[in-house]
């Protein structure tokens, strides 16, 4: 393969290329470094087979240079900002949106794309009334605007799957945790506890629970759905096979931080115990189609929780 990754230099980008890498794949990364870090390809950086392009997926210009010659793209740049308070809607329409309508468009123009992976999310969801969650359900009624950006994304995506002709696989992924994340819960945590080792505020009531699967997993998932694919349109679920509360990750980055007497205080929340508006605050999905193809993943939500908090306390010195 002659594999683009937009998001390259990201968290679960950089953990693909190190996987397309290892497996002797040509790969270019298309990143503007907004959130991504060249450090996370240091391993690469000097191999021939790696090409790195500084830039955004909304400059053509830079799209055009980075698509030359591939034949599988990897779409996993975003604005991956959940909450409300942090990214406004303009952030996730311009960032998720028209960039991922951009990069389709130039694939379009371009020509010899086979295969177009887009990484979405659970949260397309909303709050859905079956859980474990499968890719048939529906109607989807995401409650924040990340979650809807990621699901107009997702329809664009298959439009141009389908009027191209074109391979196209949609993961709509878990709460993906492990090393070179930079935010989300278990970071939080760390940051927080870094600043006041005595005492760790918890958006929320505690009780919200979700999946988490270790990017290892996620990575391994990716591919297996990718294999064989010839001219399809398919949607994937990626996640572990059971959730965990936010008060048994508090414990668990209490722990890792090897701390004690740590006072637990909830915010009580929004809606019901939210962390904040656009929380989902239960999520499983139902892996039942993944894993007919072979794919489970190694760790538990707890054991990826676990593991990316020891990785992170290691690099982050408090």
């Amino acid at each position: 393969m002659v594999c683009l990754v937009t998001g390259g230099a990201g968290f679960i980008g950089s953990h693909l290329v190190d996987f397309l890498m290892n497996s002797g794949e040509t790969v270019r990364v298309l990143d503007n470094l907004s959130a991504g870090d060249l450090d996370n390809l240091s391993s690469w950086l000097s191999s021939p087979r790696l090409k790195v392009f500084q830039g955004d997926v909304l400059n053509k210009e830079f799209v055009y240079k980075a698509l030359d010659g591939c034949d599988t793209v990897f779409h996993l740049a975003a604005n991956p900002e959940v909450r409300s308070d942090k990214a406004s809607p303009q952030d996730h329409f311009k960032q998720n949106i028209e960039a991922t309508h951009n990069l389709l468009e130039c694939m379009r123009e371009v020509g010899g794309v086979k295969r177009f992976v887009f990484a979405s999310t659970s949260t397309v969801y909303g709050e859905p009334s079956e859980i474990p969650t499968p890719e048939t359900y529906g109607p989807l009624k995401p409650i924040s605007h990340y979650g809807a950006s990621k699901l107009a994304s997702e329809a664009l995506s298959m439009s141009y799957a389908s009027m191209c002709e074109f391979g196209c696989v949609i993961y709509r992924l878990a709460n993906v945790v492990g090393p070179r994340s930079d935010h989300g819960v278990i970071y939080d945590f760390i940051q927080k506890l870094k600043v006041a080792p005595s005492r760790l505020e918890v958006l929320g009531d505690g009780t919200q629970s979700k999946s988490y699967l270790y990017v290892d997993d996620c990575i391994a998932g990716i591919m297996a759905g990718l294999d064989d694919l010839d001219g399809e349109i398919c949607v994937y679920n990626i996640g572990s096979n059971d959730r965990v509360d936010v008060m048994s990750i508090a414990n668990a980055v209490i722990d890792a931080m090897a701390l004690e007497n740590v006072e637990i205080c909830t915010t009580g929340g929004v809606r019901g115990g939210r962390g904040w508006k656009g929380d989902v605050k239960k999520m499983q999905l139902d892996m039942s189609l993944l894993n007919s193809r072979g794919w489970r993943p190694k760790l538990s939500s707890i054991e990826a929780v676990r593991k990316t908090a020891r990785s992170i306390v290691t690099v982050i010195r408090y």
